[in-house]
């Protein structure tokens, strides 16, 4: 399963991208950028369907990963890796008996929805916000990560105000590693 987790975790905002999704997508690519989760949260579910499919096709010939934002049967439908579920969602246990080829990935923002997640069958979490970044509450810190790190024995992603410069600190608190939307945007 860790063969599908990569160390660098592009979430999509389309309404964030300089480029045309597709070109920025592509851009991403060059970059190196592997593992990718569509969450574009006013879409239809026929857009996000039909938005899927298309980042599926783009990310042929690449060893990457797919994930989907909260919709497990469009990720069971175009293919995805995986699902990810924000802090309140379907229960993830639910997810894996019924589709338990799915990667279920798990936004936390606690030490204890870390143990709680990893418990219920998470593939991995992503931890939220370790720096300032605009509407997403106070930043936990590094030391927060550190210690999440320290509890759950499954991949943790640092998500929030993550720049280039702070990548090297973040790394050093042992998570597995970065995800984020404008990081990612070149």
């Amino acid at each position: 399963m860790q063969a599908f987790l990569k160390k660098y975790y592009a979430i999509t905002d389309r309404k964030q991208f300089k480029y045309d999704f597709e070109t920025q997508i592509k851009r991403m690519l060059d970059a190196g950028i592997r593992m990718f989760q569509l969450r574009e949260k006013d879409l239809s579910s026929d857009q996000l369907f039909y938005l899927a499919q298309k980042l599926s096709n783009l990310l042929k010939g690449y060893d990457t990963s797919f994930f989907i934002n909260d919709r497990v049967d469009i990720a069971v439908l175009t293919g995805a890796n995986g699902v990810h579920l924000p802090s309140k969602s379907v229960p993830i246990e639910v997810i894996k008996h019924k589709f338990p080829e799915l990667i279920v990935g798990k936004s936390c923002h606690s030490v204890e929805e870390a143990i709680e997640a990893e418990k219920a069958g998470a593939d991995y979490i992503t931890f939220s916000p370790i720096f300032e970044t605009p509407g997403k509450g106070e930043p936990k810190g590094l030391e927060a990560l550190k210690e999440v790190v320290q509890k759950v024995n499954i991949p943790v992603y640092a998500l929030g105000g993550i720049t280039e410069d702070k990548i090297p600190e973040v790394l050093k608190t042992g998570a597995y590693g970065i995800a984020g939307i404008r990081i990612f945007i070149k």
